[in-house]
């Protein structure tokens, strides 16, 4: 099979051995003195100085094989210089340009806009120099007046008195935004950095002669001739909070071409993939549409200077696409084999290969919308759902299934956690509730609410339903409950066999305990939330399906995970070790009855430019974490990262396409578009109903196990089938999805705990408040699904 390797165009590298970035000669620049003339004459004293010299001909070598170290700074050198016109005439976010001009604007809603650009990077590859092209999308702000934005933005009723609570949004929306005035000739513009707390009406301010006190309103009727018409809104307050600037927000203008960098609600989700979604074909056009209309021939300083060209056509790689494993399930008391096709399959007349047992349960129901009967009648479906996949479901709950009103969520909680306590220790002491069937509100927003009261206050494992969708009453929505709840309740859904041995390579033959590790790090503008770490592991060897997590807070916007072993010091027992490496493999031991003689890592979320400080501490940690077990004890150990956000996507060149008209699940590319010199691939292990695949980039930054290329892609691509919340291949391997699931779960135990103080200057970001402890019961099932 053939596969394009679209957005990686190659640069067809002339390179002049005589040409170099050093002949500009930097070191003979003089200190400068730039003279910069504004209110009062300030001198600044600019000083040049040559850092490094970019050697375009070590680049040469490197690219022959005659040098080993990567000439990373001649790269990032050549990367401004491809950046320099388009950084000139386009809005920059990041490595990405966008422009009204590089396609159709649409609205998102609420104030925001998205337009459309391109994603830009040179990237060393095994054929050389590569420049990576990508279409891209995002939000913008909308170019409007201030009060026509939180008109729209908040829906705000601007006439009537606004209340404390919406000066704190509308101080929260607005900060860091650039406004342009409108009652002026001369343009001016000014940075929000904050909103007055006294209306227009009644804010004073001393004129320019020092004794004269005035209102803003008063201000601009008498100097501008301007009424204001919200006399009883908030000023604008830019500059600093010693000398404030006032501006009444209906004569500032949102300036055109800022990014809009907070979280986007559902709707504008929504909208957003609905405007941007393109099949493969549409998505090339785009593509090569973007390179032709950039033409990278017109910058001659590429040419003339570093005698570099860029072809405009497609790379083409070889590919090739893995076969599906073998599935186990149960069938009508025999074992039962599936082989998914297109990266599908479906469980009729099929059980989980390990059924849970849910002895105890109950269901409470907070939504309005549904009728009286509406919870007897879903828990009567799910229970029959769930036994017909061969969980042992109790029919009865433990308590009558009720409802509340969504506004008393915590003491409802409390209430049956203490009614079926009590009636457990009537019949049968010592035993918990198992699973909690919860029925959500039908708002939104009460979700985390809920996990966080369960999971770390009560001890309860819950399974939540969205009402909308429990009313439907659909036999696709109550399996793929069943495949929640079976895991949460000890069971196994399906497990990987080899149709011949029974096993799988590099797992089976010795005890092998398989880790995700994934970091969150909070929305921009939360500046005191912490950063989240959560390590998942296996626990049911010779299988690998079944995960136990753990999760941690850490200092804001930490990529090193911290907590992965740690040693204390204490007085009475001395030296303490701890950490959740070493908790991992405790459990392990106590599930299998086996010791880990082999560790795979699959580590989510690390970018290229910290793969070898991320590989050595944590490394390091998992070292400490097993020798803390035993002397000597130093398992082998493989650390893969695992990148899904990244810009390089595969066009079929043949017919080798899933319904969509995507490459096909399975289909993996380890040349010419990978690193030189280290062991990588791109592997596109699930099917897409809609849009184009991101295929999931593998980088194996460190091996003792001596995985082969083949065995490494297989047991990835193999492990992809055995998520435990769909019958569908997922599209990075699961226990790195499993991490990333509980880190994002771990997040909502702390969610309005964090208040918004305004500047960051001065707070040191080190300090966190740790996470609540997740009850022992929950922790030892896979709650976080």
């Amino acid at each position: 099979m053939m596969a394009e390797g679209a957005f990686i165009l190659q640069e067809h590298c002339r390179l002049h051995p005589k040409s170099s970035l050093s002949s500009y000669k930097m070191s003979s620049i003089p200190h400068l003195h730039l003279l910069v003339l504004s209110r009062k004459e300030r001198l600044f004293k600019v000083a040049i100085k040559l850092v490094a010299k970019h050697d375009l001909q070590h680049l040469k070598e490197f690219l022959i094989s005659r040098q080993s170290d990567v000439p990373q700074e001649t790269i990032q050198a050549l990367a401004v210089v491809l950046r320099a016109e388009p950084s000139l005439n386009y809005t920059v976010v990041g490595r990405s340009f966008f422009h009204p001009s590089l396609g159709i604007q649409g609205e998102l809603g609420d104030g925001i806009d998205y337009w459309r650009g391109y994603y830009q990077s040179l990237r060393l590859t095994q054929m050389g120099l590569s420049l990576n092209i990508d279409v891209s999308a995002r939000a913008f702000y909308e170019p409007l007046l201030v009060t026509d934005f939180l008109a729209k933005h908040f829906r705000f009723n601007l006439s009537r008195h606004l209340s404390d609570q919406d000066h704190l949004k509308i101080k929260k929306a607005l900060r860091g935004i650039k406004v342009e005035l409108t009652h002026t000739e001369c343009a001016k513009s000014y940075i929000v950095t904050g909103v007055s707390t006294q209306p227009v009406s009644q804010l004073m301010f001393t004129l320019d002669d020092k004794k004269t006190k005035t209102s803003v309103l008063q201000y601009f009727c008498e100097k501008y001739n301007i009424v204001l018409q919200y006399a009883s809104l908030p000023a604008l307050q830019a500059g600093s909070d010693s000398n404030p600037v006032y501006l009444p927000m209906e004569v500032c203008k949102i300036a055109a071409g800022q990014r809009y960098t907070k979280r986007l609600n559902e709707r504008q989700v929504t909208n957003l993939l609905r405007a941007t979604c393109q099949r493969p074909i549409e998505r090339e056009r785009s593509i090569t549409g973007m390179v032709k209309h950039n033409d990278f021939s017109r910058v001659k300083l590429l040419r003339e200077e570093f005698g570099i060209d860029v072809q405009e056509g497609l790379t083409t790689v070889d590919a090739r696409v893995l076969p599906s494993p073998m599935l186990n399930y149960h069938e009508t008391g025999r074992e039962s084999r599936e082989h998914p096709r297109m990266g599908q399959w479906n469980m009729i007349n099929k059980k989980m290969v390990n059924g849970g047992r849910v002895s105890y349960w109950t269901c409470v129901n907070f939504s309005t919308r549904v009728n009286r009967d509406f919870p007897f009648q879903f828990c009567d479906e799910l229970v029959h759902m769930c036994n017909s996949k061969g969980i042992d479901f109790n029919l009865d709950p433990l308590i009558p299934i009720h409802s509340a009103q969504p506004s008393q969520i915590d003491s409802a909680l409390m209430d049956i956690h203490k009614q079926c306590a009590a009636k457990l220790k009537e019949i049968e002491p010592g035993k918990q509730l198992q699973l909690l069937i919860i029925i959500l509100p039908d708002v939104t927003g009460s979700y985390g609410k809920i996990k966080r009261i369960c999971e770390t206050e009560l001890g309860i494992v819950s399974q939540c339903c969205q009402p909308k969708q429990a009313s439907k009453l659909s036999k696709q929505y109550l399996e793929n409950l069943a495949l929640k709840i079976n895991v949460k309740a000890g069971g196994r859904n399906n497990v990987l066999t080899d149709a011949i041995q029974k096993r799988i390579p590099l797992v089976s033959d010795r005890p092998t305990i398989i880790f995700g590790a994934d970091v969150t790090h909070p929305q921009p503008g939360e500046d005191y939330s912490p950063s989240i770490a959560a390590v998942v592991a296996s626990m049911d060897w010779p299988e690998v399906t079944k995960y136990r997590g753990l999760v941690s807070a850490q200092a804001h916007r930490e990529e090193i995970i911290q907590d992965l072993y740690k040693s204390v010091q204490d007085p009475q027992r001395g030296l303490v070790h701890g950490g959740m490496i070493r908790e991992q493999l405790i459990a392990f031991r106590s599930a299998t009855g086996h010791r880990p003689h082999r560790i795979i890592f699959y580590r989510d979320g690390v970018g290229e430019g910290q793969f070898s400080q991320v590989l050595l501490y944590e490394m390091d940690a998992i070292r400490k974490a097993c020798l803390s077990l035993e002397a000597n004890y130093l398992p082998p150990v493989t650390f893969v990262v695992v990148r899904k956000r990244h810009h390089t996507r595969l066009f079929p060149t043949d017919n080798q396409t899933d319904r969509s008209g995507n490459i096909q699940p399975g289909t993996v590319v380890d040349s010419k578009i990978c690193h030189p010199t280290e062991f990588d691939f791109y592997l596109n292990s699930h099917a897409v109903t809609q849009g184009t695949s991101r295929p999931t980039h593998y980088h194996m930054l460190y091996d003792e196990n001596n995985f082969t290329a083949d065995l490494l892609q297989v047991l990835t691509n193999n492990l992809c089938y055995t998520y435990a919340r769909c019958t569908r291949s997922v599209s990075i391997v699961p226990p790195a999805y499993y991490a990333r699931l509980a880190a994002f779960r771990a997040r909502y135990y702390i969610e309005g705990e964090t208040s918004d103080c305004g500047s960051t200057g001065g707070v040191n970001r080190t300090e966190f408040r740790p996470l609540p402890l997740i009850k022992d019961n929950v922790k030892e099932v896979m709650f976080y699904c």
